[in-house]
């Protein structure tokens, strides 16, 4: 009796698990090929798991929809994680109810549409109650810079993103948007969560948000968005990092690490921005928040080594437009900030944008228990209009703290103590309540996923191998071919190459003459080297000779790719020579295109002489929507002669102020007969048109034309110290409207009436400035 009941009980078990077997291979379906998998999406059921196999799915357009339940999701998953990789032209489309994805890779190619991941299949067939989880989206650009496209765009209701691994956003357009273009996406509850936004270089143009959340047409729509514990890694795309567009949404516990931005409640009211972190690490233009619109809070929030200025302020409080649509500047009203840290930040910008328009202050409004310590700097705050709309009490400065603002601010002796998390904490006996990061800040460790490298890809100049090159016919362009990135191209010292074909630059490349003597490059082609996609450029002890270049115009020694690209480029000259580029007309020794753009060009200690067109000519972009070709443009300790076009031309056109490029230093320098040849459009020895950070100063101008400099957007920063003028022409300056010059020095001010405001009171020198309008 007893063995019969073991068998019975034998075959139960084998039963039941014959039956769990079935039903895994039901739930868990393994698919190999985009049919399968369209074929188990027709298929599946609630609680079903469609499993991708391991490999490359190369150009699959997926479209995950379904009705789960919130018990038994339908789940889109892979065999192993960081095994399945979309590529080519691929992209997903999430539509149902309770769906899940998780663990995809898109890289290698880019959207055949407008978004890789989104939310809905049209406007109709939404998802709602789903999640986006562990997956990556790695550098999927489209190779036109100037194509937009989005990441992930999130539609629907209640749908969680998390834990995804977002980096490398190049092309136009935000990298993720909550839209709220229909009514079912509005008051949509979604969480974006413990993401990680890796880098996102600058674009240069607007349309570089790593997050928005509506747009102007729903500013006054509810959104009731959290955005929480999310870490942004120096995500530079422009100065809104993310921008509010809609009412009801917060941000907390978020991380923002060297990021050149702030958060800008751009539009829509009653936005919590609550415990923050924001570090600077003293980096060029990091910022923190910026309040625009109604009843927005930002509390508990920690601010360090921030050192943007105007709206890029470690905190920015703008003016508005009186009666404003909501696509412009509605006036801050009914907003606080209050029990905030900021730790050696260097701009504090009350009323920020003051001008014709923008000419409504911030009303009832409040500035209260916070902390501004820095020990460098007595005052950090500037106000551009009236602040009786705001009311200022128990704020704290440092024993140096210094501020215009009458009431509301007390003197104390703050110290520094580093903090379990590694923050400066201050720390006072004036300081009432003790000052804490949350545990839920986020971190680079807990956000993202753990099997998926965060490591920088970047390969630096200067960081390969150095390979030595004997001089002769082309072997420069053959041992290019065989190089790879950051490695260091040693020329004989005195050596002669001749290059019969470009060098195309694909990586960070450095050429350099080993001894004293430079080696001497000549070229029979129209440019010497040609910067392609993903090329750098240092060019270090080099002398560069046009006589053997072809008879045509516009030859040049250093050209951009005729194509778009993707990549930003960098391009160091130092000690270098280049002379006798007379041979036909318009011989610039940089020249640009359209749809690239470089982070630095620098041009240090080096020598120019007999040259028929511009050293360098960055005005390609010329659609007038704030687009320009190079973020920072240095030319310091240089000895240019005998130069027939412009030493340089340097355009931003058109009015956005969503970028604050370009940043120009020309220092030390020595201009001897520029800008006199027949070919010289600009008719000037500088053309400076819509350049946001003018320092030129301690040059000397002998024989020179004049420089002509047009301002636009905002308040344009001129700073023009110590320049000895010789039989050179005029500065003209131009721009119709009233723009804020800071720092204008050692130029007589002819102005028109109403046209520029001279914010500081400077000597003056013979040579002045000619305005025209």
């Amino acid at each position: 009796m007893k063995n019969k009941l073991n068998f019975h009980i034998v075959v139960g078990l084998f039963l039941m698990l014959t039956y769990s077997c079935k039903q895994l291979e039901t739930d868990r379906l393994l698919v190999k090929n985009i049919a399968a998998f369209n074929n188990a999406v027709k298929e599946a059921k609630p609680g079903d798991v469609i499993t991708m196999a391991n490999g490359v799915w190369e150009d699959v357009e997926l479209v995950f929809e379904g009705k789960g339940t919130q018990e038994k999701p339908i789940k889109l998953t892979v065999e192993n994680k960081g095994e399945v990789t979309l590529e080519g032209n691929s992209n997903l489309q999430l539509a149902g109810e309770y769906l899940i994805v998780e663990g995809l890779v898109f890289k290698n190619g880019y959207t055949p549409t407008n978004a890789v991941i989104s939310f809905r299949k049209n406007r109709e067939e939404i998802a709602n109650n789903s999640r986006l989880t562990e997956c990556v989206i790695d550098n999927y650009n489209n190779p036109e810079r100037q194509v937009q496209d989005y990441w992930v765009t999130i539609y629907g209701k209640n749908n969680r993103i998390d834990h995804n691994h977002i980096v490398g956003k190049k092309n136009l357009g935000v990298t993720m948007i909550v839209g709220l273009d229909t009514k079912s996406s509005r008051e949509n509850n979604h969480s974006i969560d413990h993401n990680y936004f890796g880098p996102r270089p600058t674009y240069g143009n607007n349309g570089g948000e790593t997050l928005r959340i509506g747009t102007s047409h729903h500013a006054l729509q509810n959104s009731n968005t959290l955005v929480e514990s999310n870490y942004f890694d120096r995500t530079n795309g422009e100065h809104e990092i993310i921008s509010n567009k809609a009412c009801q949404n917060t941000f907390k516990y978020n991380t923002f690490f060297e990021c050149t931005g702030t958060l800008t409640m751009r539009h829509g009211n009653e936005t919590l921005v609550d415990g923050n972190v924001f570090i600077g690490n003293g980096k060029p233009s990091t910022g923190g928040v910026r309040i625009i619109n109604e009843s927005q809070t930002v509390i508990n929030n920690y601010h360090v080594g921030l050192t943007g200025y105007r709206f890029r302020g470690a905190f920015v409080m703008m003016n508005g437009v009186p009666n404003s649509p909501p696509n412009r500047y509605v006036p801050v009203i009914n907003s606080k900030l209050s029990n905030n840290t900021f730790v050696n930040c260097d701009h504090i910008q009350l009323c920020a944008g003051s001008d014709s328009e923008r000419s409504q202050a911030p009303k009832t409004s409040e500035i209260s228990g916070n902390i501004f310590y820095n020990e460098n700097k007595n005052n950090t705050f500037t106000i551009y209009d009236d602040i009786s709309g705001i009311t200022f009490k128990n704020n704290l400065l440092g024993e140096n703290g210094e501020t215009p603002i009458k009431e509301g601010f007390k003197n104390a002796k703050i110290s520094l103590v580093k903090n379990e998390q590694g923050f400066l904490i201050p720390t006072s006996d004036k300081i009432k309540n003790k000052i804490t990061i949350s545990p839920k800040i986020a971190t680079k460790q807990n956000t993202g996923v753990n099997w998926y490298s965060k490591k920088d890809k970047t390969v630096a100049l200067n960081s390969g191998k150095t390979i030595k090159v004997a001089s002769g016919i082309n072997t420069l362009y053959n041992i290019v071919k065989t190089s790879e990135a950051g490695d260091i191209i040693e020329l004989e010292e005195d050596g002669t190459y001749l290059l019969t074909k470009a060098v195309k630059i694909k990586h960070p490349l450095t050429f350099k003459t080993s001894g004293i003597k430079k080696a001497t490059i000549l070229f029979e082609r129209m440019m010497a080297f040609e910067i392609e996609n993903g090329g750098s450029l240092s060019l270090n002890n080099v002398s560069f000779d046009g006589t053997k270049s072809p008879d045509y115009a516009g030859n040049s020694v250093i050209s951009t790719s005729k194509n778009s690209m993707i990549e930003n480029y960098k391009l160091f000259i130092d000690n270098c020579e280049f002379k006798d580029m007379v041979v036909n007309h318009s011989f610039d020794v940089i020249r640009v295109s359209k749809g690239t753009f470089a982070d630095t060009i620098s041009i240090k200690n080096s020598k120019f002489k007999n040259i028929s067109g511009h050293i360098a000519a960055l005005d390609k972009e010329t659609d007038d929507i704030g687009a320009y070709n190079v973020e920072y443009f240095i030319m310091q300790n240089n000895v240019v002669t005998d130069l027939q076009g412009a030493a340089l031309r340097l355009y931003r056109g058109g009015k956005d102020e969503s970028t604050f490029g370009p940043f120009l230093e020309v220092n030390y320098n020595v201009f001897n007969n520029v800008g006199f040849g027949k070919k010289n459009k600009y008719n000037s020895a500088m053309s400076l048109y819509g350049v946001q950070v003018n320092t030129i100063q301690n040059n000397n101008f002998n024989n020179t034309k004049g420089l002509k400099m047009h301002l636009v957007v905002g308040e344009p920063i001129v700073n023009i110290v110590n320049n000895n003028y010789y039989k050179s022409g005029q500065i003209e300056v131009s721009g119709h409207e009233k723009y804020n010059i800071k720092n204008l020095y050692n130029i007589k001010p002819v102005f028109k009436e109403g046209t520029f405001q001279l914010i500081e009171n400077s000597p003056l020198l013979e040579k002045g400035i000619k305005t025209l309008n």
